[in-house]
């Protein structure tokens, strides 16, 4: 291997990420992001690509993105962090499921039977 040659996919995702290498939130391969306001004509091409798939598929996961995108999830993390400090993009939260009271009752009793 000739030692002038460089990576070119290591070289894009530097360029892509403006040089950064975390993402400004905690996100991880499953956390679900939708888009919620078009893109400008000043989003660089892959964040426009992203609302596009977010616009059109709806709520997507950083590995699908990742896929879809064919860039590495570290890169499309960074993107999307980048998106929702802008307000483009959106994670949707899960309802909270909070359990009736008779269960906590019943769990509340078998520890104690447990417990002795």
């Amino acid at each position: 291997m000739s030692r002038g040659r460089r990576d070119p996919d290591l070289v894009r995702s530097y360029v892509r990420t403006g040089g950064r290498v975390r993402a400004g939130h905690d996100l991880d391969l499953v956390t679900l992001v939708r888009a919620v306001d078009d893109a400008r004509p000043d989003h660089r091409p892959e964040q426009r690509r992203l609302l596009a798939l977010t616009s059109r598929r709806g709520a997507l996961s950083v590995a699908e993105l990742s896929a879809y995108l064919d860039l590495p999830a570290s890169v499309v993390k960074i993107i999307v962090s980048d998106l929702l400090d802008s307000g483009h993009l959106h994670c949707p939260t899960p309802a909270q499921v909070k359990p009736e009271l008779a269960l906590i009752k019943e769990v509340l009793h078998g520890l104690r039977a447990i417990a002795g």
